[in-house]
């Protein structure tokens, strides 16, 4: 990090881009810079050049922060700007994040053309969707919807509809709300009709470790409950070792009127024929060890096998 510049890298999709651009105006406000004093990077990653299979199939998350992490290690860049469920669990040897922005919207947004609302949808539709996780909570709800791979932005997935190839899809609200195209979603779904992926609507910002101004700049970012929330999140999914591969779901959140926080984790079979739902509840301060407990209850009952497909 020179004295003058402090560089951000991100992916260059319209959504990362718009994070980036939420990240430098927070950094400007918490430290009186100039846009001129921040640069923002775009870093083409694998997952980005690979839009012909599902990310299941060819690695999962990490497709979309390796490049950046390396930028980060190579000295290319001062703060990698992730949507925080892209990355892994486990993060390299020498990065930390060192801050988590305020989370948006948590919950998945249905999108169609045709129908106000997933109940309104006929039997024997098609739905289209790229996470595992929402095809398998879309089956167990409605396992008479056929659904099909759905991956690309916002525009590429309702040139989809358009052209009939699917009558719904989901996105994250927050992305929408981010773009500025809130108008796009037709209806939001409550969380527990379909409980949100580890730490969506969350943005990291990743760090060195021994990059100190890096990760005094970054600091007065962090919010606090956001962090604690999310990283109780990622806690659960680490315990289950789960991905791309796996329908895992998990939201920690407060409770409104109190002090209490809730913590709920779901595991789905592939097909949706089974859910696994388990719940703590506890002060902010214990919300990671209640998402523990609640992955080894996971665990004891058969969540890993159950996200397998196993028998």
């Amino acid at each position: 990090m020179t004295a003058q510049t402090i560089r951000l890298g991100t992916r260059g999709s319209p959504l990362a881009l718009a994070q980036a651009y939420e990240t430098r105006d927070r950094l400007m406000s918490a430290h009186g810079l100039s846009a001129d004093a921040i640069e923002i990077k775009v870093i083409k990653t694998s997952g980005d050049r690979i839009q012909d299979r599902p990310l299941s199939e060819v690695g999962g998350k990490g497709l979309f922060t390796k490049e950046i992490e390396e930028a980060l290690f190579s000295d290319e860049i001062d703060i990698a700007v992730h949507s925080m469920k892209d990355l892994e669990t486990t993060l390299p040897d020498g990065l930390i994040i060192g801050a988590v922005l305020p989370r948006a919207d948590v919950r998945d947004a249905f999108i169609s053309l045709k129908y106000a609302t997933l109940a309104d949808v006929p039997d024997g539709e098609t739905v289209g969707t790229s996470s595992l996780r929402r095809r398998a909570q879309l089956k167990h709800v409605r396992p008479d919807l056929s659904v099909v791979e759905f991956r690309g932005n916002v525009q590429t997935r309702l040139g989809k509809l358009e052209a009939g190839v699917a009558v719904a899809t989901f996105l994250a609200c927050a992305g929408l709300k981010r773009l500025g195209q809130a108008e796009r979603i037709t209806s939001p779904l409550s969380t527990d009709a379909m409980l949100p992926a580890v730490a969506q609507g969350a943005i990291a910002l990743q760090v060195r470790n021994d990059q100190d101004r890096a990760r005094d700049v970054v600091t007065p970012l962090n919010h606090t409950e956001t962090s604690q929330c999310v990283s109780a999140e990622r806690v659960y999914l680490s315990r289950l070792d789960g991905s791309c591969r796996t329908p895992i779901a998990g939201l920690a959140e407060p409770i409104t009127g109190g002090d209490t926080y809730r913590f709920r984790g779901q595991v789905l079979s592939p097909d949706g024929r089974k859910v696994l739902s388990v719940e703590r509840s506890g002060p902010l301060a214990e919300l990671a060890a209640l998402a523990a407990d609640a992955a080894d209850e996971t665990l004891r009952r058969g969540g890993r096998e159950i996200a397998q497909g196993a028998d």
